[in-house]
């Protein structure tokens, strides 16, 4: 891995915890402004320009890009961000229900993103990569960090112990109850060394960030006939965490029918595949099992472990199961990327909501899964395959606003 000092952009002390946002794709529109309402510092001016515009904007109105534009450089202007004088690593700790985590800040290359030194473990969308690079061209600028993860390196943590025990730059607790600490790094030299033992990285969250920090620095080097590899649009934002720290929750699904069964039929059909019981607690156990909520009760199916081969990283995995073996061949849904028939709710949100939205009549079907772990995230891209569409939600998510990394 290749790692980078930077000039940061980043917000003053005393307002950070104002500036801080949630990520521009965690939130709805609506509740983007809901966020934002009454502060005129909040990144998600930068992020989520579209607050700044009718709700009925077009997501893809060029209004958005140039409001982001004019917020970041409103921010600039009004001392709301300073940029840094000299480059800098950062150490950046989230702390959530009692668990931390502590991240390097720095930038990682676009070459390393293309050569698979940065594994992915998910296909992106042109419609989203197309949005995100349009964003990041006409900021000059990465908003947002793509959070990064690799393998635990103990020279990595020795100095991340040391260097959290110095003041750190920012500390706040964010609404959500989660903790976010800075700590600027006095001398990147050892830390640039000790990222020498570090083979591969993975796209834990963010996988059209970094494909359009990629996409951008083609555009820019293809743009300058002058370029030489040194400057700043060959490398982008990161967070790069040790994978032993890291908890992924589920990702679980709501289908919007039950595709002309009856519930009686259903279940019926459930109970073929494993052993199915009525459920009091609805969050799964363990791997090869599934909470399933319809006909106003939970059940619960545990597929035969015997039948599941553990061996295959893909088609082991608990999404992989329930779209082989329930979405496709019982609900219809062959193409979890492009049905309007089902949608996914990160764990964060509990299965409170994926009840409320069956019991509101917006969904017939709600199912809860055993999240995917980081092993398993690993094994993957390291066979060079790709999950299932919305296999993991990461928690917590990085703020966003605290790092700002300029392409000049």
């Amino acid at each position: 891995m290749r790692l980078k000092p930077f000039r940061a952009l980043r917000p003053r002390p005393d307002i950070a915890a104002c500036v801080a946002s949630v990520p521009y794709d965690v939130v709805s529109q609506a509740e983007a402004v809901a966020l934002a309402e009454g502060n005129r510092y909040s990144f998600l001016h930068v992020g989520r320009s579209d607050i700044d515009l009718p709700a009925d904007a077009d997501p893809h109105d060029p209004r958005i890009y140039a409001g982001a534009k004019a917020a970041l450089d409103r921010f600039i202007a009004e001392g709301t961000l300073l940029r840094d004088r000299e480059p800098a690593l950062f150490l950046y700790r989230q702390v959530m229900d009692g668990r931390q985590q502590t991240g390097v800040v720095g930038c990682v290359h676009v070459d390393d993103y293309e050569r698979d030194v940065i594994r992915k473990h998910e296909k992106t969308r042109k419609d989203k990569e197309d949005d995100r690079t349009r964003h990041v061209l006409t900021l000059n600028a990465h908003a947002e960090p793509v959070f990064l993860t690799y393998r635990h390196v103990a020279a990595v943590e020795r100095l991340a112990r040391t260097a959290t025990g110095e003041p750190a730059l920012y500390d706040f607790t964010a609404p959500d109850g989660v903790r976010h600490t800075v700590w600027r790094v006095p001398d990147a030299a050892p830390w640039l060394a000790a990222f020498e033992a570090v083979p591969l990285a993975y796209v834990a969250d963010g996988h059209h960030r970094s494909a359009s920090a990629w996409r951008a620095g083609r555009e820019r080097r293809a743009g300058n006939p002058k370029h030489t590899g040194a400057e700043e649009y060959n490398w982008f934002l990161a967070v790069l965490f040790p994978s032993d720290q890291l908890r992924i929750l589920s990702y679980n699904r709501l289908v919007k029918d039950l595709n002309g069964l009856v519930p009686a039929e259903f279940r019926a059909r459930l109970a073929s595949l494993g052993r199915l019981e009525a459920a009091s607690e609805p969050v799964p156990w363990e791997p090869g099992n599934f909470g399933f909520f319809y006909d106003d009760r939970w059940e619960r199916l545990t597929l035969d472990p015997s039948g599941i081969d553990r061996r295959d990283p893909i088609g082991s995995l608990d999404v992989s199961l329930l779209q082989d073996r329930i979405l496709a061949p019982l609900l219809g849904i062959t193409d979890p990327r492009t049905d309007k028939r089902i949608d996914f709710v990160g764990g964060i949100r509990g299965t409170d909501e994926l009840e409320r939205r069956v019991r509101s009549g917006e969904m017939a079907l709600a199912i809860s899964l055993f999240p995917t772990t980081v092993e398993q995230l690993l094994a993957v891209a390291d066979a060079g395959a790709i999950m299932p569409p919305k296999s993991t939600w990461f928690e917590p998510k990085l703020r966003s606003g605290l790092f700002v990394h300029e392409l000049d």
